[in-house]
């Protein structure tokens, strides 16, 4: 209660700086390379990404530098992958929403979405975010009846260094608050899980405009969502799978819940 107390009042200052700060913002593009393919060796495992600037890869010239880079690289070792990457810079889970609209249906083992930011940063209420979220996982469910949905979470806004104080605060409040919330959401759900942002926010290793990964980052990230997928999927030797230095073991096969 205090926290909202203390934004109301700061308000004019927080709009203020919001604005500011999209005006001078560096504006950097989308990465290169393909967003569809078919590579590895080993058992067939489709996969979506879904998301926004930060799943499109911005911040990294080449979408091989980029999340669906890193994450298809990894796991391209153990299983013939089949992956699609959905993404666009500006997305909410609203827009994402309406995207979704437009796309056929068709089998996908594992999606992975990267949304949020954009949430936080246009003020849509939380309870009206979880809701989009529940409606996206249902979606989702409709039309690619995927066996894992993993929810990435919502970064530390109040690392970023292109965003002045008090905003940085404000948003890293709120973007704390919107992640919890998205694990309270997936928690109950064995087929959907969340993918804490747990990757610590080096200055040196964002892009150029302080705010999007750099490839480190994004190999980072890559790592951990891999990991998951690796310790969650069934009939995956986790001794012969060479990912022994992430240190997942594995795990029974996900089982699906009716919705």
């Amino acid at each position: 209660m205090f926290d909202i107390s203390l934004r109301v009042l700061m308000l004019p200052i927080l709009l203020a700086q919001g604005f500011r700060v999209r005006a001078r913002a560096l504006r950097l593009s989308e990465a290169d390379g393909p967003r569809f393919g078919q590579v590895g060796d080993g058992p067939p495992l489709s996969i979506l990404i879904l998301g926004d600037s930060s799943a499109a890869g911005v911040g990294v010239g080449q979408q091989s530098q980029a999340l669906s880079g890193q994450l298809i690289r990894l796991l391209a070792s153990q299983f013939t992958i089949d992956w699609r990457l959905v993404a666009r810079t500006g997305a909410t889970t609203r827009s994402t929403l309406d995207t979704l609209n437009g796309l056929d249906p068709a089998p996908f083992d594992i999606i992975v979405t990267a949304l949020g930011v954009n949430d936080v940063t246009h003020a849509v209420p939380r309870s009206l975010w979880l809701r989009q979220q529940q409606r996206l996982i249902e979606r989702l469910d409709t039309l690619f009846a995927p066996r894992l949905i993993y929810l990435s979470g919502v970064p530390p806004l109040g690392d970023f260094p292109i965003l002045p104080q008090p905003l940085r605060w404000s948003l890293g409040r709120e973007a704390h608050r919107f992640n919890a919330a998205l694990a309270r959401l997936a928690h109950p759900d064995p087929h959907v899980r969340h993918v804490p942002f747990s990757v610590a926010l080096d200055h040196t290793q964002l892009a150029e405009d302080g705010y999007h990964p750099g490839p480190e980052i994004y190999a980072l990230w890559g790592n951990e969502i891999a990991s998951r997928i690796i310790s969650d999927w069934p009939d995956v030797d986790a001794d012969a799978r060479g990912l022994a230095d992430i240190g997942v073991a594995k795990a029974d096969p996900p089982q699906r819940t009716q919705r």
